[in-house]
Protein backbone atom coordinates (compact mmCIF):
# COMPACT_ATOMS: atom_id res chain seq x y z
CA UNK A 1 0.00 0.00 0.00
CA UNK A 2 0.87 3.29 -1.10
CA UNK A 3 0.76 6.60 1.16
CA UNK A 4 1.51 9.80 0.92
CA UNK A 5 2.51 12.30 3.79
CA UNK A 6 1.64 15.56 3.81
CA UNK A 7 2.87 18.42 6.29
CA UNK A 8 5.15 21.20 6.62
CA UNK A 9 6.16 19.86 10.10
CA UNK A 10 9.17 17.85 9.00
CA UNK A 11 9.78 16.01 12.18
CA UNK A 12 6.22 15.66 12.51
CA UNK A 13 6.48 14.59 8.96
CA UNK A 14 9.42 11.87 9.51
CA UNK A 15 7.84 10.16 12.73
CA UNK A 16 5.08 9.23 10.79
CA UNK A 17 6.46 7.92 7.89
CA UNK A 18 8.53 6.03 9.89
CA UNK A 19 5.70 4.45 12.03
CA UNK A 20 4.13 3.42 9.00
CA UNK A 21 6.77 2.18 7.17
CA UNK A 22 6.98 -0.20 10.42
CA UNK A 23 3.78 -1.28 9.82
CA UNK A 24 4.81 -1.94 5.99
CA UNK A 25 3.30 0.83 3.78
CA UNK A 26 5.55 2.42 1.40
CA UNK A 27 5.64 6.04 2.21
CA UNK A 28 6.56 9.32 0.06
CA UNK A 29 6.69 12.95 1.22
CA UNK A 30 5.21 16.22 0.17
CA UNK A 31 6.04 19.43 2.21
CA UNK A 32 3.18 21.85 1.00
CA UNK A 33 0.06 21.34 -1.00
CA UNK A 34 1.18 21.95 -4.31
CA UNK A 35 3.88 19.20 -4.44
CA UNK A 36 1.25 16.73 -2.80
CA UNK A 37 -0.83 17.62 -5.94
CA UNK A 38 1.79 17.13 -8.25
CA UNK A 39 2.80 13.64 -6.64
CA UNK A 40 -0.66 12.65 -6.35
CA UNK A 41 -0.76 13.20 -10.76
CA UNK A 42 1.85 11.21 -10.83
CA UNK A 43 2.03 7.80 -8.28
CA UNK A 44 -1.29 6.20 -7.51
CA UNK A 45 -1.28 6.53 -3.84
CA UNK A 46 -3.80 3.90 -1.48
CA UNK A 47 -4.60 6.84 1.01
CA UNK A 48 -3.28 10.62 1.67
CA UNK A 49 -2.99 12.07 4.92
CA UNK A 50 -3.06 16.26 4.43
CA UNK A 51 -2.22 19.00 7.02
CA UNK A 52 -5.06 21.48 7.03
CA UNK A 53 -2.80 24.76 7.53
CA UNK A 54 0.03 24.83 4.79
CA UNK A 55 2.01 27.64 3.29
CA UNK A 56 1.30 28.66 -0.31
CA UNK A 57 -1.36 25.95 -1.15
CA UNK A 58 -3.03 24.97 1.84
CA UNK A 59 -4.82 21.51 2.84
CA UNK A 60 -8.40 22.50 1.58
CA UNK A 61 -7.23 23.64 -1.58
CA UNK A 62 -4.88 20.76 -2.42
CA UNK A 63 -7.99 18.15 -1.20
CA UNK A 64 -10.05 20.09 -4.17
CA UNK A 65 -7.36 19.90 -6.73
CA UNK A 66 -6.60 16.34 -6.11
CA UNK A 67 -10.97 15.27 -5.86
CA UNK A 68 -10.56 16.90 -9.48
CA UNK A 69 -9.01 13.43 -10.68
CA UNK A 70 -8.54 11.08 -8.12
CA UNK A 71 -10.93 9.61 -5.85
CA UNK A 72 -8.26 8.21 -3.22
CA UNK A 73 -9.28 8.34 0.61
CA UNK A 74 -7.79 11.25 1.98
CA UNK A 75 -7.36 11.90 5.77
CA UNK A 76 -6.80 15.73 6.87
CA UNK A 77 -4.80 16.88 9.58
CA UNK A 78 -5.09 19.92 11.44
CA UNK A 79 -4.50 21.77 15.18
CA UNK A 80 -7.70 23.73 14.85
CA UNK A 81 -10.61 21.48 16.55
CA UNK A 82 -13.61 23.78 15.49
CA UNK A 83 -16.42 21.71 13.61
CA UNK A 84 -16.66 24.68 11.02
CA UNK A 85 -12.85 23.54 10.29
CA UNK A 86 -14.05 19.83 9.55
CA UNK A 87 -17.06 20.52 7.81
CA UNK A 88 -15.19 22.58 5.18
CA UNK A 89 -12.57 19.48 4.47
CA UNK A 90 -15.43 16.88 4.26
CA UNK A 91 -17.07 19.81 1.72
CA UNK A 92 -13.67 19.68 0.15
CA UNK A 93 -14.05 15.89 -0.66
CA UNK A 94 -11.69 14.35 2.82
CA UNK A 95 -12.62 11.19 3.83
CA UNK A 96 -11.29 11.51 7.27
CA UNK A 97 -10.23 14.13 9.92
CA UNK A 98 -7.82 14.24 12.89
CA UNK A 99 -6.84 16.81 15.19
CA UNK A 100 -3.31 17.44 16.11
CA UNK A 101 -1.69 16.05 19.01
CA UNK A 102 -3.11 12.94 17.71
CA UNK A 103 -1.83 9.35 18.87
CA UNK A 104 -0.23 7.31 16.60
CA UNK A 105 -2.08 4.27 16.76
CA UNK A 106 -5.11 6.08 16.24
CA UNK A 107 -3.82 7.20 13.03
CA UNK A 108 -3.02 3.65 12.17
CA UNK A 109 -6.23 2.63 13.04
CA UNK A 110 -8.12 5.40 11.10
CA UNK A 111 -6.03 4.37 7.71
CA UNK A 112 -6.43 0.86 8.58
CA UNK A 113 -10.32 1.35 8.32
CA UNK A 114 -10.27 3.59 5.39
CA UNK A 115 -8.07 1.15 3.09
CA UNK A 116 -10.09 -1.66 4.75
CA UNK A 117 -13.41 0.12 3.10
CA UNK A 118 -11.43 1.31 -0.01
CA UNK A 119 -10.16 -2.05 -0.59
CA UNK A 120 -12.73 -4.69 0.59
CA UNK A 121 -15.22 -6.02 -2.52
CA UNK A 122 -18.00 -8.44 -0.98
CA UNK A 123 -17.45 -11.75 -3.28
CA UNK A 124 -20.79 -12.31 -2.56
CA UNK A 125 -22.30 -9.67 -4.25
CA UNK A 126 -20.23 -8.06 -6.86
CA UNK A 127 -22.74 -7.63 -9.48
CA UNK A 128 -24.05 -4.01 -10.77
CA UNK A 129 -26.90 -2.69 -9.03
CA UNK A 130 -29.03 -0.54 -10.69
CA UNK A 131 -32.00 1.15 -8.89
CA UNK A 132 -34.03 4.19 -11.05
CA UNK A 133 -31.41 6.33 -13.02
CA UNK A 134 -28.61 5.54 -10.78
CA UNK A 135 -26.42 2.73 -11.15
CA UNK A 136 -23.02 1.19 -9.02
CA UNK A 137 -20.69 -1.10 -9.44
CA UNK A 138 -19.35 -2.65 -5.88
CA UNK A 139 -15.93 -4.21 -7.61
CA UNK A 140 -15.28 -1.43 -9.59
CA UNK A 141 -16.39 0.80 -6.85
CA UNK A 142 -17.78 2.99 -9.60
CA UNK A 143 -20.96 4.80 -10.21
CA UNK A 144 -22.94 5.96 -12.93
CA UNK A 145 -25.79 8.30 -12.83
CA UNK A 146 -28.17 8.24 -16.52
CA UNK A 147 -25.67 6.12 -17.76
CA UNK A 148 -22.63 8.99 -16.71
CA UNK A 149 -19.96 7.89 -15.25
CA UNK A 150 -19.73 9.93 -11.88
CA UNK A 151 -16.40 10.27 -9.48
CA UNK A 152 -17.09 9.56 -5.68
CA UNK A 153 -15.00 9.50 -2.65
CA UNK A 154 -14.55 6.78 -0.92
CA UNK A 155 -16.71 7.68 2.14
CA UNK A 156 -19.08 8.89 -0.41
CA UNK A 157 -19.22 5.80 -2.65
CA UNK A 158 -19.40 3.37 0.71
CA UNK A 159 -22.74 5.65 1.74
CA UNK A 160 -24.42 4.66 -1.99
CA UNK A 161 -23.96 1.30 -2.09
CA UNK A 162 -24.95 0.65 1.47
CA UNK A 163 -27.79 2.22 0.57
CA UNK A 164 -28.62 0.51 -2.29
CA UNK A 165 -27.81 -2.83 -1.66
CA UNK A 166 -30.36 -2.31 1.35
CA UNK A 167 -33.41 -0.11 -0.48
CA UNK A 168 -36.05 1.45 1.95
CA UNK A 169 -34.03 0.30 4.87
CA UNK A 170 -33.79 3.82 7.02
CA UNK A 171 -30.27 4.59 8.40
CA UNK A 172 -29.53 7.43 11.44
CA UNK A 173 -27.23 9.37 10.97
CA UNK A 174 -25.38 7.55 14.14
CA UNK A 175 -25.66 4.20 12.43
CA UNK A 176 -24.12 5.52 9.58
CA UNK A 177 -21.29 6.83 11.25
CA UNK A 178 -20.65 3.46 13.22
CA UNK A 179 -21.10 1.31 9.99
CA UNK A 180 -18.93 3.73 7.44
CA UNK A 181 -16.48 5.03 9.61
CA UNK A 182 -16.05 1.56 11.07
CA UNK A 183 -14.58 2.48 14.44
CA UNK A 184 -15.77 4.88 17.39
CA UNK A 185 -15.97 8.25 15.64
CA UNK A 186 -16.90 10.77 18.35
CA UNK A 187 -17.51 13.62 15.09
CA UNK A 188 -20.22 15.67 14.24
CA UNK A 189 -23.20 13.70 13.19
CA UNK A 190 -22.95 16.54 9.95
CA UNK A 191 -20.57 14.81 8.80
CA UNK A 192 -23.29 12.40 7.51
CA UNK A 193 -25.23 14.96 6.61
CA UNK A 194 -22.44 16.99 4.26
CA UNK A 195 -21.88 13.36 2.32
CA UNK A 196 -25.22 12.84 1.54
CA UNK A 197 -25.69 16.19 0.08
CA UNK A 198 -22.95 15.74 -2.12
CA UNK A 199 -24.13 12.24 -2.92
CA UNK A 200 -27.04 14.22 -3.99
CA UNK A 201 -25.54 16.67 -5.81
CA UNK A 202 -23.63 13.98 -8.19
CA UNK A 203 -26.13 11.71 -8.52
CA UNK A 204 -29.69 13.39 -8.33
CA UNK A 205 -30.94 15.08 -11.40
CA UNK A 206 -32.48 17.48 -9.22
CA UNK A 207 -30.36 17.74 -5.71
CA UNK A 208 -33.08 19.94 -4.08
CA UNK A 209 -35.60 17.20 -5.09
CA UNK A 210 -34.21 13.78 -4.62
CA UNK A 211 -35.98 11.21 -6.04
CA UNK A 212 -33.89 8.11 -4.65
CA UNK A 213 -31.56 9.63 -1.68
CA UNK A 214 -34.26 10.41 0.53
CA UNK A 215 -34.39 12.02 4.07
CA UNK A 216 -36.81 10.82 6.49
CA UNK A 217 -37.36 13.56 8.85
CA UNK A 218 -36.17 12.83 12.36
CA UNK A 219 -34.64 9.61 12.03
CA UNK A 220 -32.37 9.10 8.99
CA UNK A 221 -31.20 8.31 5.18
CA UNK A 222 -32.59 5.62 2.85
CA UNK A 223 -32.48 4.78 -0.64
CA UNK A 224 -36.14 5.10 -2.56
CA UNK A 225 -35.77 1.40 -4.15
Amino acid sequence: MKILVVDDEVLLVKGIKFNLESEGYQVSVAYDGAKAVELARATRFDLIILDLMMPNVDGLEACMQIREFSTVPIIMLTARSEDTDKIMGFEYGADDYITKPFNILELKARIRALLRRSALTDQSSTAQITIGHISIDPQRRTAKSDGKPVDLTAKEFDIIELLMKNPNHVYSRENLLSIIWSYDYHGDIRTVDVHVRRLREKLERDPASPERIMTKWGVGYYFKG
